[in-house]
């Protein structure tokens, strides 16, 4: 049996946010749902994540669709495709950890913050056309 890194990267999932007694067949439960499994790993030291790796890919793409934000474990786990890096290598790279799913979610708070500095420009611009008509 293959180590989870080399495992198919188009059909392994990340399964994080789980709690430390977190069980592998309470996990192959939730996710055979989806499709035949081929592996399931699940981290000890230190515990919180999983790695599933399903027969074919659209599968790991309906597990990550039905199951992100369910609870599983006593937790509500969060779910989404294997990136393939390590937590290590992301932070090295500048992104986020966990899978990716950091990274994106540093990209879409970005544009807000200079949508509302705009708003607030905005507002000073009107505040002190108003004032200089009075």
């Amino acid at each position: 049996m293959p180590r989870y890194r080399e495992w198919d990267l188009a059909c392994k999932v990340y399964v994080g946010n789980l709690g430390s007694s977190a069980s592998k067949y309470e996990i192959e439960y939730a996710f055979s749902k989806y499709g035949p499994l081929r592996n399931v790993w699940v981290a000890r030291n230190p515990p919180g994540f999983a790695f599933v790796e399903f027969e074919d890919r659209r599968d790991a793409e309906d597990a990550v669709r039905g199951l992100d934000g369910t609870r599983c474990c006593g937790t509500r786990i969060r779910v989404e495709m294997s990136s393939g890096k390590s937590r290590r290598e992301e932070r090295r790279r500048g992104g986020g950890g966990g899978g990716g799913r950091g990274a994106g979610r540093y990209r879409s708070r970005s544009p807000r913050r200079s949508s509302r500095s705009r708003s607030r420009s905005f507002s000073r611009d009107r505040r002190s056309r108003s004032d200089s008509r009075r």
